[in-house]
């Protein structure tokens, strides 16, 4: 007979001879001292960096266990403390799913409940990797220019030596609290979609040392001991679900509430650039590189950027999943001429990879329906995303005199999709922290497909000016509207040609 979760034993240290051999964590919580901080206890890190640590640490050992902050959710926190750290991810596929317990996570921390704790945190000299999953928008930077915005609590932040409710400001805190006592160098690791993640975190922190007017000396301290390796991150995870803790609790025979489900498939690529070590990353898997940028590259504007596309049109067209939108007619087609006309000859790959290739494996990967990452999820903080995940390719497009036929597509499709309507009518959610803009700037223009156009173009925190100002573009986005509000999504991909 089968157990419900109310009545399942907690997944725990004490549980454990519950759980079926092959699912139990490699490491216990606990047995490896802490030597890594993660910001951002989100289901992705749950189920790529957290794998990848406690795989190298079993593989090859070394005092590399990670201490979860996560910026403000209590849910997870309370979930994993009263898991003893632990918890699964399934990974999914057409095949079957395979559930196992991963045991990387030493503790647990929520920054917005005890900010000096976790500014502790990072200056115990212990401590020599952080890395973060916070999300594009959490970073306070300008997606187009990469200044840091304009944010009331970022500046207070700076400003004065309250508690830090930002994560700039947590983590220049916790920097001048290791250089104060003198901790030892430390790398810092952006696994967030950010264009030259590392370089973009690095110029973040010299903002933050310049805008809180920190001492030179002391800002020297802090560049002298601080790396900033950049990364490539990729594995999909959609949000977690009841079904998601349904299928581990039947995997596992106890109920995990921080479970997580995932695609089988997983990258990570990372600069070799940490002053204190670190796990053995490559033993489970990971690349490691001298320079991160191309494979990056590759990644934001050929997965991230057909995701996205996917998610637009998709949403727009009434498809709740992204392997639902895949099987509206003409889609893949588009897409595959998205990939080879335009992201192809945007950029150079990494020596050996053939982006096309690379992208129908990436079109595969998205139809699995075992994976129901919904498209207004991904479709979600499409301001912050937006830019690197296609206007970079449409910049360099256009820099070489190339078509951008189909990434005005996807550009009309953002547009369509934040204005808040499917094509049956149905209301679409605007997530965006740019939301209140967006809507000013829709109230203010006018209710065509050209008017559509002129209001979102005006946005300078997502269109560069000589972008905005492109006419050659503006006319495509606007042709592409124009069709997709006088046929809606289907018609107008059953007669893109």
């Amino acid at each position: 007979m089968a157990v419900s979760a109310a009545e399942a034993p907690r997944l725990a240290l004490a549980t454990l001879d519950r759980v079926p051999a092959d699912s139990r964590p490699l490491l216990r919580p606990g047995d490896v001292p802490a030597g890594m901080v993660h910001l951002g206890l989100g289901a992705f890190h749950r189920a790529h960096q957290a794998v990848y640590t406690e795989e190298a640490v079993a593989a090859a050992g070394g005092d590399w266990g990670v201490v979860g902050v996560a910026p403000r959710s209590a849910d997870v926190v309370e979930a994993l403390a009263a898991q003893d750290g632990l918890f699964s991810v399934t990974s999914l596929s057409e095949a079957g799913s395979r559930t196992r317990v991963v045991g990387a996570l030493t503790g647990v921390r929520r920054a917005a409940a005890d900010p000096a704790a976790v500014v502790a945190l990072l200056a115990d000299p212990a401590i020599r990797v952080v890395t973060l999953t916070v999300t594009e928008k959490a970073y306070q930077l300008d997606p187009v220019d990469g200044r840091l915005r304009a944010d009331p609590d970022l500046a207070a932040d700076l400003a004065g030596d309250r508690p830090p409710g930002t994560v700039p400001g947590l983590l220049l805190r916790g920097l001048l609290a290791r250089a104060a006592v003198d901790a030892g160098p430390l790398a810092l690791v952006s696994c967030d979609n950010l264009p030259s993640n590392g370089r973009r975190l690095r110029g973040l922190v010299e903002q933050c040392l310049a805008a809180a007017r920190v001492p030179d000396a002391v800002a020297d301290r802090v560049r002298e001991r601080v790396s900033f390796p950049g990364t490539m991150v990729d594995r999909i995870v959609p949000a977690s679900t009841p079904a998601t803790l349904d299928a581990a609790r039947l995997a596992l025979g106890v109920a995990d509430l921080a479970a997580v489900s995932a695609e089988p498939y997983r990258q990570w690529v990372v600069e070799d650039d940490f002053p204190a070590g670190r796990p053995a990353w490559e033993r489970a898997g990971a690349v490691l590189t001298d320079d991160a940028g191309p494979w990056e590259r590759l990644k934001l504007r050929t997965l991230n950027g057909v995701h996205s596309a996917t998610a637009y049109l998709g949403a727009l067209a009434g498809r709740e999943t992204v392997a639902d939108a895949l099987r509206i007619p003409g889609l893949p087609a588009v897409l595959r001429r998205l990939i080879a006309q335009e992201i192809a000859v945007s950029f150079a790959p990494p020596p050996g990879i053939d982006v096309i290739g690379y992208g129908d494996e990436v079109l595969a990967r998205f139809g699995n329906p075992a994976i129901r990452y919904r498209t207004t999820q991904v479709a979600g903080d499409g301001s912050q995303k937006l830019p690197q995940r296609i206007l970079h390719t449409v910049a360099d497009l256009r820099t070489a005199g190339r078509s951008t036929r189909w990434t005005a597509l996807v550009v009309a499709a953002w547009m369509r999709f934040v204005r808040g309507t499917a094509d049956d009518g149905t209301a679409l959610p605007l997530d965006d922290p740019l939301a209140d803009r967006i809507r000013a700037a829709l109230a203010a223009g006018r209710d065509t497909p050209a008017g559509l156009a002129d209001a979102l173009f005006g946005l300078a925190e997502v269109f560069p000016a000589e972008l905005a100002g492109d006419e050659r573009v503006r006319a495509e986005v606007v042709e592409w509207l124009t069709a997709l509000d006088r046929h809606g999504v289907e018609a107008t991909l059953a007669g893109a040609g």
